[in-house]
């Protein structure tokens, strides 16, 4: 948990100042309605207009569709484009931080839900961070929903695992789901203790990695996030297999020029997100076999912000194979 608490923080660390500013006012031009997904949950949704395939923006977490306001409208002379809020952000519903409520499933169904009412036939999905998770699960579950997913450096372990490797957070997690059953009542059977044993031979074999990757951490690790965002973190799934058009715009490494600490530190930081930036990618474009990975060197983790010109040509060109 504290690996992927300190990942989580790291990638946001560097770039909040500019996502407060952006928030101050919208700025630019879009209607705004509110999409009942759930029973008592509605979500804001914001439609920059424009014409012919839609475009829907998801925005990374902790963060709201108007995260989007300046980028997002330079897709409208070809595109209709829409952004989301997610459930427990922004003006949309802030349901109890359960994980049942917070679910990475719980959250592709939020995204499904706005398509079927406002009649979005296939859009081609865009989201920024840990709305990788929701690219991933429509994907997964439902490719015939969505002409495409474009991942704003977005493919991490949340939104693709790795069967081969595995995940320590991921595989924890499969472990608790496991035992939880169990104590729920669930049959102790032959197939039970099966999956069982999988799950925890997997979690057996993260450990010792991640340990070394702990003990290699530059600083102090991170408290716990925020009730919402913990059930979040704790509704995270794996997902191996995403059978759609796929662009992911990784940062490789990120832009941590304004990161804390002496040079050493901060040394020590950089070449260590070179590593694992390095091998996320690597993995995705291994796994992935539908994606096109595309790196760039020390961009922000707002991809779309501070390379903003590169990011929109790349998508421009994917969405005008798959249109």
């Amino acid at each position: 948990m504290q690996n992927r608490l300190f990942c989580l923080v790291a990638l946001m660390a560097f770039t909040v100042n500019s996502l407060l500013a952006q928030d101050k006012s919208d700025i630019s031009t879009h209607t705004v309605q509110f999409v009942t997904v759930d029973q008592d949950v509605k979500l804001e949704v914001l439609d920059w207009g424009g014409t012919g395939r839609p475009l829907v923006f998801l925005a990374g977490g902790g963060r709201t569709a108007h995260d989007y306001d300046e980028f997002a409208p330079k897709f409208t002379a070809k595109y209709h484009v829409y952004g989301i809020t997610r459930r427990g952000f922004g003006a949309s519903s802030k349901p109890a931080p359960t994980v049942a409520n917070y679910a990475a499933d719980r959250l592709g169904d939020d995204v499904l839900a706005v398509m079927n009412a406002l009649k979005l036939n296939r859009p081609v999905l865009i989201g920024h961070s840990l709305a990788g998770e929701e690219l991933s699960s429509i994907g997964s579950r439902y490719p015939e929903k969505v002409a495409g997913l474009i991942y704003l450096d977005a493919a991490y372990p949340w939104a693709f695992y790795d069967q081969a490797k595995g995940d320590s957070w991921l595989d924890m997690l499969a472990v608790k789901k496991d035992l939880d059953a169990l104590a729920a009542g669930a049959t102790y059977d032959r197939a039970f203790v099966q999956d069982l044993s999988a799950n925890v031979s997997q979690l057996a074999k993260d450990m010792p990695d991640e340990a070394k990757r702990l003990a290699s951490m530059p600083g102090g690790l991170p408290g716990a996030p925020p009730p919402i965002s913990l059930a979040m973190l704790f509704g995270e799934q794996k997902y191996a297999k995403i059978p759609v058009p796929v662009l992911a715009i990784s940062a490789v490494p990120h832009n941590l020029d304004g990161a804390p600490g002496d040079a050493a530190t901060k040394a020590a930081l950089k070449a260590a997100d070179l590593t694992r930036t390095a091998a996320l990618a690597n993995t995705f474009e291994a796994g992935v076999p539908s994606a096109r990975v595309i790196r760039i060197a020390n961009a922000d983790h707002t991809i779309f912000r501070s390379n903003e010109a590169e990011v929109f040509q790349d998508i421009d060109v994917f969405l005008s194979k798959h249109d």
